[in-house]
């Protein structure tokens, strides 16, 4: 039986991550994506860039299914934005599993939610809508993880951690048991968080030593 088209919204790096995903699942094919206006025209990993995101509502007519493909590092709002724009358009926007990832049975992800290659999303783990949970990431037993959040490459959310919308936790990082980070927190790269964070906390990557 042919499998579903998918569009993707983003044309850069993590789109191409997000396409070897859903190569390896199966349960969607790419029918294109969209990108920039300089994009429009070339090919990603073979896919075309079929337009911008002025032409969405002539796109998602003919490919209702999406995913949103562009990254979270500086801001959330770019996903944010697009989610509730995709939503307005009335588009489905599907769960995503690497087949080589472990999303327990007893876990729970919303919509629009992709889990890459390598990542584990362990028992009664909660997680929102329209997040990334990126390669090699851990989010163990019981975390609950709020809508439009990136748990970067091989970061460690340990079990009971609480983590608000819109919050960024870096690659490496680690997050000690039943902490609550807040909503719209940026957590750098190899940083180790061992007690609560507001709203809006900035902690910055460690620096390399020379």
């Amino acid at each position: 039986m042919r499998s579903a088209s998918i569009l993707l919204i983003g044309a850069g790096g993590h789109a191409a991550a997000c396409i070897d995903v859903i190569e390896e699942d199966g349960q969607f094919t790419v029918a294109g994506l969209v990108g920039s206006a300089a994009e429009v025209g070339g090919r990603v990993l073979g896919y075309p860039v079929l337009g911008t995101d002025e032409d969405l509502s002539a796109l998602v007519a003919d490919h209702p299914i999406v995913l949103i493909a562009v990254g979270h590092i500086k801001t959330p709002e770019p996903r944010v934005r697009l989610f509730c724009r995709l939503q307005d358009l009335g588009c489905q926007m599907p769960k995503i599993v690497s087949p080589r990832a472990h999303v327990s049975r007893h876990a729970t992800l919303g919509i629009g939610t992709i889990v890459m290659h390598g990542a584990v999303v362990n028992a009664a783990a909660v997680v929102g809508r329209n997040c990334i949970i990126n390669s090699l990431a851990l989010v163990e037993h019981g975390v609950v993880i709020a809508d439009h959040c990136h748990i970067a490459t091989s970061a460690a959310v340990n079990s009971g951690v609480q983590i608000g919308a819109c919050t960024f936790i870096g690659s490496q990082a680690s997050v000690r048991q039943s902490v609550r980070i807040g909503e719209r927190c940026l957590i750098g790269m190899g940083q180790r968080v061992i007690t609560d964070c507001i709203d809006g906390a900035h902690i910055p990557a460690i620096k390399a030593v020379s």
